[in-house]
């Protein structure tokens, strides 16, 4: 493929990746791809060139989503002016800011219908977790965190966020998955603040 060919690709790509957070935005895991061609303005053939079908889309929209979260975790880490705790909290509290207010707790509507989504989310849930454990590390020697498990806090916070994504009792009592977020996050820091 040439350079412009594959450049045009993944411009596409990422349009369409784009366009499907704010379709996700707009109704949750239960869009279709004529909802993504409508959103964009862009035939769903044109679609289909990039994505296979709305499980490949979705495998990869979980990839671009994490990774973004990787970007901005990654800014935390940089920030010299942020103290241990505060780089804690932020770092589990990562969110784009193009994802703030996406509603990441109705992929339990798809779980049945698209396992592959499931198991990609629990991969990238499991996985990075180096920089989070050493501030861990770093703010139980300061004395800012009390010597807890490391494991367990890792184990805790996975699982809390498998459940915001895999249950509807945040679709149910109306509460958006960034404020759940961030109320885990103040939760479990202030839980182990010493």
């Amino acid at each position: 493929m040439s350079g412009f060919l594959k450049q045009n690709t993944q411009d596409t790509k990422k349009r369409v990746l784009d366009g499907t957070v704010e379709v996700f935005r707009k109704k949750g895991a239960s869009f279709t791809m004529s909802d993504i061609s409508k959103e964009l303005g862009m035939s769903k053939k044109t679609i289909y060139t990039v994505f296979d079908d709305k499980k490949q889309l979705l495998v990869e929209l979980v990839d671009y989503f994490f990774d973004r979260v990787k970007e901005d975790e990654e800014k935390v880490w940089e920030d010299d002016s942020l103290d241990t705790k505060e780089k804690f909290k932020r770092i589990l509290g990562a969110m784009p800011e193009a994802s703030l207010d996406v509603d990441f707790a109705t992929l339990y509507e798809i779980r049945g219908k698209y396992p592959e989504v499931d198991k990609k989310v629990r991969e990238r849930l499991e996985n990075d977790w180096e920089k989070t454990l050493e501030l861990l590390r770093k703010g139980k020697e300061e004395g800012v965190f009390k010597d807890i498990s490391e494991i367990v806090f890792q184990i805790m916070f996975e699982s809390t966020i498998e459940r915001f994504i895999n249950g509807d009792e945040l679709k149910r009592n109306h509460i958006k998955y960034s404020k759940a977020l961030n109320e885990l996050v103040d939760t479990l820091v202030g839980g182990i603040t010493a």
